[in-house]
């Protein structure tokens, strides 16, 4: 969260451009590497940042401050976009251009999954989850973002939150080692 985020958030509601840029600025790194983990090419990613933060800038006035980090609305905004993506794109996508540094993954999740030792294995089993799973697992691990916020973003209950992290986390699991028995 940038310093005075708040102020810089009104200020931009008045139509300071200056402001707005100090958050495209602060948040552009992480938007695209959602939005490229989830599109997998780079030049797709580019142009969805490019709209997540021209939809911003276009309804900053709808954004309302109530206790959740200004990046959960981007966010949002991001994955509808995505989703407005593959409706009207129904094209295989890959995210074999995503570098091993774009995993960040939580500790227990990282212990876990360090007995698979393989990247790419790991990638292609979060390409065979549900739509849904696939964004808990990029926002928890990849995005390190709360429960909290993972739920104002996907407009669902912390409880259902949860749950679905742990199902995608099972489901993973299970695709891993169905992998590793071949």
């Amino acid at each position: 969260m940038l310093d005075d985020e708040k102020k810089i958030i009104l200020r931009a509601q008045k139509g300071e451009a200056e402001c707005f840029g100090q958050l495209y600025d602060h948040y552009v790194a992480q938007i695209y590497r959602f939005v490229l983990i989830k599109v997998s090419h780079r030049q797709e990613a580019e142009d969805l940042t490019h709209e997540v933060f021209l939809k911003a800038w276009q309804s900053i006035n709808n954004f309302n401050q109530r206790g959740f980090p200004f990046s959960s609305w981007l966010y949002r905004i991001a994955r509808n976009r995505v989703i407005d993506y593959y409706r009207t794109k129904k094209e295989a996508t890959s995210i074999d251009e995503v570098g091993e540094h774009k995993f960040k993954l939580a500790a227990t999740f990282d212990q876990e999954l360090d007995q698979q030792s393989n990247l790419d294995l790991v990638k292609t089993a979060i390409t065979q989850l549900n739509d849904e799973q696939q964004n808990i697992i990029i926002l928890r691990f990849i995005e390190d973002l709360s429960t909290t916020e993972i739920a104002q973003i996907t407009n669902k209950s912390e409880g259902a939150v949860r749950l679905m992290q742990y199902r995608a986390i099972r489901n993973l699991k299970n695709i891993l080692n169905n992998e590793e028995s071949i």
